[in-house]
């Protein structure tokens, strides 16, 4: 086990690594950060004053050395667009998206995997067939189209929900939350349905097609054969096996949630960190870009890392493998 989880954390380490390396580039080849702060206008005294000050006359490994280590204490410099410091612009950005992609995940497991034991158990239904034929419609619908169907009719024609903005919030010491506002709560539904409608999508499908693969083993027909009912064969056999590989389904979605919140939060104007990174690549605000980056990296990297250990300790197989090692 001990090796198992050191080998997981040496690959993690190589994997940010690499995007800081990427995310170092930025800085490099997208746009000269002296310029972008000082303008056209500057002389070169002062052009190579404020290389001096932020070390770019430093040789290349060096740099690259200095802005890992800044990034592994969370400093990315100052955003050239708002001439705030990028941690705190972040610090205030990541509660919105959290929240929202909280919400979305939750809703796409409460709904995903109920609706996909049953388009299983009951696969010759209608019901179960309009399920599959609305999870086809929710995977192939574009995230965005969703979100302003969704606005259209619950805001515009029925003036039901807001259709933008997060709402009042409440400040708990730096966190901010509109979870404990009737106001937020309102703020939060339509762009929280809207990213969850593919991951619920998936979820039941994938759901669905290990069910009855798990239907189809010999444990399954054994289980039937020693007079267990239909609904301990269904829930306490089948089920279990069935949340084995969509667990490390439904744990990188979770990151895809909180990563690809990018339309969500630009089509309901959503104040979380998918709407400063398009904001920031409009106006080309480098450190932005380069933070956004690894920071999505590092919650990719520690949610596999944690569906890893929880795959090795639900599954048998996995353990008497490394044994036999």
């Amino acid at each position: 086990m001990l090796a198992f989880i050191l080998r997981r954390l040496a690959q993690a380490v190589v994997v940010m690594l690499t995007v800081a390396f990427v995310a170092f580039m930025l800085f490099q080849f997208v746009g000269d950060p002296v310029t972008n702060m000082l303008g056209q206008d500057a002389t070169q005294e002062q052009r190579d004053a404020l290389r001096r000050d932020l070390g770019l006359d430093e040789p290349f490994v060096v740099q690259f050395g200095t802005f890992v280590a800044n990034a592994a204490r969370g400093e990315f410099g100052m955003s050239l667009r708002q001439g705030q410091k990028v941690s705190t612009l972040i610090l205030e950005r990541l509660p919105a998206t959290l929240e929202l992609s909280l919400i979305a995940a939750i809703l796409a497991l409460a709904l995903g995997i109920p609706a996909g034991v049953y388009a299983a158990l009951r696969r010759q239904r209608r019901s179960a067939q309009v399920l599959m034929g609305l999870s086809l419609l929710g995977v192939s619908l574009p995230t965005f189209l969703i979100g302003i169907f969704l606005i259209l009719f619950f805001a515009v024609l029925l003036n039901w929900l807001p259709s933008f903005g997060r709402g009042e919030t409440v400040a708990l010491g730096r966190w901010s939350t509109g979870m404990l506002t009737v106001d937020g709560w309102k703020h939060l539904i339509l762009p929280s349905i809207t990213l969850c409608v593919y991951q619920l999508a998936l979820i039941m499908r994938l759901v669905r097609a290990e069910m009855l693969e798990v239907l189809r083993t010999d444990f399954i027909k054994f289980a039937r054969a020693r007079g267990l009912t239909n609904r301990a064969v269904y829930y306490g056999h089948a089920l279990k096996n069935t949340l084995v590989p969509v667990m490390t389904i439904t744990g990188l979605q979770l990151g895809g949630l909180i990563a690809f919140a990018i339309i969500t939060e630009t089509v309901f104007q959503w104040p979380g960190m998918g709407f400063l990174f398009i904001q920031a690549v409009q106006f080309a605000d480098i450190p932005v870009m380069a933070a956004y980056l690894c920071l999505i990296s590092l919650i990719f990297v520690v949610i596999n890392l944690v569906v890893d250990l929880l795959y090795f300790a639900v599954d048998p197989r996995l353990r008497a493998e490394r044994g036999g090692h």
